[in-house]
């Protein structure tokens, strides 16, 4: 499984990230690329503030979804967002994007990083697990977008 930590799969994404348009539509679900490029900054903003929260994540979540976060099988089209990260308004693609591209060097920059709060939704993961969850998530939407 590739991990956003490992050098290729970044350089990789970032490639893919630059390769988006903002003409470009996706193969599945709702978002227009411009509010794809804002999701996708949501669970890279988690990891990169590692700020402390009472959650230990949600146990059902967990006990069905938190396995795929890194294992090497695709994400299904279609998946449900939760609700603070669905982009409900227009977004500028350019801008985002931008700002997409610069949280993602930052948190490839995290590699050597020991010390991981809780996610607020999956609970403990090891640093790993965080590389692996960011590169699938990441991954599975600019295949949506067909990049």
């Amino acid at each position: 499984m590739k991990s956003l930590f490992n050098r290729e799969a970044y350089l990789e994404i970032q490639e893919r990230v630059a390769q988006l348009k903002s003409t470009d539509e996706g193969q599945w679900g709702k978002m227009t690329v411009g509010q794809m490029v804002w999701h996708c900054q949501v669970p890279l903003k988690v990891g990169i503030s590692n700020k402390p929260n009472k959650k230990k994540g949600n146990l059902l979540v967990k006990w069905f979804f938190k396995k795929s976060l890194y294992n090497d099988k695709p994400w299904r089209k279609n998946l449900p967002t939760s609700p603070f990260a669905k982009a409900t308004e227009s977004k500028n693609f350019d801008s985002e994007r931008e700002i997409l591209q610069e949280l993602i060097s930052q948190f490839h920059q995290l590699n050597k990083r020991e010390s991981w709060n809780p996610h607020p939704l999956f609970g403990h993961l090891s640093h790993d697990q965080w590389g692996k969850m960011q590169y699938k998530h990441l991954d599975h939407h600019l295949r949506q977008f067909g990049v």
